[in-house]
């Protein structure tokens, strides 16, 4: 007579088949999970999130008091007590205040403003006063005066991001690629630079990414998209014609491949732009409905087979133009490639520190889920998002893209690879998306 047995995942019930006539389910005490050795191979799944346009000042800037809430620690870089912007006119200055709408209306973090907002008065310099958040922010039509950069939001608007950051392991030091909007930050994202980008380019650049290197080494990898075909953040690569449709799916594929146990070695989930589920600020667009989103995706895989040994970046592409008290680090050029410039963009004609790719941009939420992830961390290393590339290529013994994220600390310290914490996933609160969504009034 031959006996199979297997682990019900989650369930800890043993399921025994006896051969012949006769089957039975045998009731047994729930073994404990198994200890993986303490490195890195043991992580058989990396996925990471970008969502977009938010600073971490205006999402995490009030965990502390959480934390504390919960018997913990005062261990995160908050909103210190003293914050301001002084507005556009000069009149006054914005300190930080609850924001009752999950709307706002857009800013801008383009080069120029992304500059402006480190030095408000002398863009060019290696000084980051940050000091021109509400500047930046003035050319709007009902926030002429740019309060809207000082608006933030707690546990009660995010009860799931703020379990989870608590929960899990985060980063108080993680700042976006580069001092500019989204489209050189995704760029860098994927592979390593924008070979000198600093806004949607005309057309492509000739650059290979993180996939095109996984793929050479017979390493499995989806790119998700919530807005399928639309909104993949690989189409400024030639990766993208080339794996479209075979590699570049729908979001409705994570689900089916989550449930199946068919993920990818690495996955890349691209946010719900065009959809209303990327956070992004503008009219419609409510952060609470984006952060529901991204809870289904991350609790689809803590219910899942695949969790055991899967890593779940979550992070945001840039800091859209909110106000964050944190200079951005000092880093490397990735290429030695200056940035392409347009008349009347800062650096066009006076030059200085911050004319070229040696800073990141601004800090970014984040979140790095697993079983593995240390629990209730957070971690005060600079790194930039380039790190995951690091860690994708440590796991699987790739080399760097470029000089950036060759430079990227090992950002293995978020993870106990062999006490797994985690490893029986907690069950977080629901992820409201009731709250009110307005932009012509503050707050």
């Amino acid at each position: 007579m031959t006996k199979l047995s297997a682990i019900a995942l989650g369930l800890g019930i043993l399921l025994t088949a006896c051969g012949g006539t006769e089957s039975r389910t045998t009731p047994t005490t729930p073994t404990p999970d198994p200890k993986p050795t303490a490195d890195i191979t043991v992580v058989h799944h990396i996925l990471f999130m970008l969502q977009e346009n938010e600073s971490f000042d205006r999402y995490f800037g009030q965990l502390n008091a959480y934390r504390q809430s919960q018997g913990l620690g005062a261990d995160v870089d908050v909103t210190p007590a003293n914050a301001s912007s002084l507005s556009y006119d000069g009149s006054t200055k914005f300190t930080p205040f609850h924001m009752l709408s999950m709307c706002v209306e857009s800013l801008s973090p383009f080069w120029n403003e992304s500059h402006r907002d480190w030095n408000r008065k002398d863009p060019t310099s290696g000084t980051p006063l940050m000091d021109g958040f509400a500047f930046s922010a003035h050319a709007a039509l009902y926030d002429t005066n740019g309060k809207r950069v000082m608006g933030y939001y707690d546990q009660q608007d995010f009860p799931y991001y703020y379990f989870m950051a608590t929960q899990f392991a985060m980063s108080d030091r993680w700042f976006s690629p580069v001092m500019t909007n989204t489209p050189a930050n995704r760029m860098y994202a994927l592979g390593g630079t924008s070979q000198g980008v600093i806004r949607k380019p005309l057309g492509g650049i000739p650059a290979p990414t993180i996939f095109d290197e996984l793929q050479k080494a017979g390493i499995t990898w989806k790119d998700y998209l919530p807005n399928y075909p639309h909104g993949s953040s690989l189409q400024p690569f030639p990766a993208y014609s080339k794996y479209f449709k075979t590699n570049v799916v729908a979001m409705s594929q994570y689900f089916t491949d989550v449930k199946n146990g068919s993920l990818p070695q690495v996955a890349f989930i691209e946010d719900g732009a065009n959809i209303g589920l990327d956070e992004h600020p503008g009219p419609g667009t409510s952060v609470q409905a984006g952060a529901a989103f991204v809870a289904s995706i991350i609790n689809a895989l803590m219910n899942s087979s695949a969790w055991q040994d899967s890593v779940f970046f979550l992070t945001y592409d840039e800091d859209g133009g909110f106000y964050d008290h944190v200079p951005p680090a000092a880093t490397v050029s990735p290429d030695g490639i200056p940035p392409i410039l347009r008349p009347g963009d800062i650096c066009g004609t006076k030059t200085g520190p911050t004319c070229d790719f040696v800073f990141t941009g601004f800090r970014v939420p984040n979140i790095v889920i697993s079983p593995f992830a240390k629990t209730h961390y957070v971690d005060h290393t600079p790194i930039d998002t380039t790190a995951i590339l690091a860690f994708i290529e440590r796991r699987f013994g790739l080399p760097p893209l470029t000089k950036r994220d060759a430079a990227q600390p090992d950002i293995s310290f978020f993870f106990d690879f062999g006490g797994a914490p985690n490893m029986t996933p907690p069950t977080p609160p629901s992820q409201p998306t009731n709250g009110p969504c307005y932009i012509n009034t503050l707050p």
